[in-house]
């Protein structure tokens, strides 16, 4: 049974009538005759009765014509549900960032995208570079925008190099810079309370190791808070942070002062699974962030 034959069968059990039933399909009667008559081969029983005139149902024809109503519906609305996710109407996408990331790259880019694609659903997950590492291997991320780790990601991912971004030494505006010069040498932080985030977190362990090598152990003013945290203990004048120069774009009331060479940098990537069949909503995504980071092409 064929779906092609359930819409032939329709077209005459509307018209009763084969003729009619041909022209309105585009077809000739020969054929129509001979798709119905394979029809009721396979089935094992008449779905026509000739009468004067055109033709009626049988018994197993008004069985039959319920249920391939229904079976043609289904098809089509698979169908017409299909080329939605194909046209991006419809569908969903699981999006990983860190939380720097996600108050400084993200928005932009989602702007950007659902700009053009407002039917498809966006989920993002807000957490360490380590965690979307996580979660992509454990399939609830379709991306993940991470920091590179230096040793690379796992072998069941692939990460491709979006820009590189700098950090910066965040001190509240109305208060005395952390230096007098133009850039900061790192030990000048050594005698100055810092703000420091909690464990875990990807610019913690970069600053303790870019302090230990400077020679100094940091104070901590305040510990133990994400980006959004960390940023509102420096506005309030209680310390210093080293943070990513993306997250201060929209906040006034923290003045950013770079390093000296050679600073501090890190990479950002757009990290998916290693030969994974990807949805066109998220591909969509990923040529939107590719595009989105090649005009930014380095921040700092």
């Amino acid at each position: 049974m064929q779906l092609q034959q359930l819409r032939y069968f329709l077209a005459v059990a509307e018209t009763r009538h084969f003729t009619q039933a041909a022209d309105e399909l585009g077809v000739s009667q020969p054929t129509l005759s001979k798709q119905i008559h394979t029809l009721e081969t396979s089935l094992g029983a008449p779905l026509f009765e000739r009468i004067r005139g055109g033709v009626t149902l049988t018994v197993a024809g008004e069985t039959l014509l319920p249920l391939a109503q229904r079976m043609i519906a289904d098809a089509d609305a698979a169908r017409d549900a299909v080329a939605d996710i194909v046209g991006l109407r419809r569908g969903e996408i699981r999006l990983g960032a860190t939380p720097s990331l996600c108050s400084s790259l993200v928005p932009a880019v989602l702007r950007a995208y659902r700009a053009n694609h407002p039917g498809i659903r966006l989920h993002v997950t807000e957490g360490s570079s380590q965690d979307m590492i996580a979660d992509l291997l454990a399939h609830t991320l379709d991306l993940a925008l991470i920091v590179q780790p230096e040793h690379g990601v796992d072998p069941a991912l692939e990460a491709a190099e979006l820009l590189r971004e700098s950090l910066v030494v965040a001190s509240v505006a109305t208060g005395p810079p952390p230096t007098v010069a133009r850039q900061l040498d790192l030990i000048e932080l050594r005698h100055t309370p810092m703000v420091m985030f909690r464990d875990g977190y990807d610019i913690r362990d970069v600053t303790l190791q870019a302090c230990e090598r400077a020679g100094f152990t940091p104070r901590f003013a305040v510990e133990g808070g994400e980006m959004d945290a960390v940023l509102a203990f420096v506005e309030a004048g209680l310390g210093v942070a080293l943070v990513p120069s993306m997250v201060l774009a929209n906040r006034p009331l923290l003045r950013a002062t770079p390093l000296a060479p050679p600073g501090m940098q890190r990479t950002i990537a757009l990290a998916q699974r290693r030969g994974a069949i990807m949805s066109h909503a998220a591909a969509a995504l990923r040529e939107v962030i590719i595009e989105h980071c090649a005009a930014t092409v380095h921040i700092g």
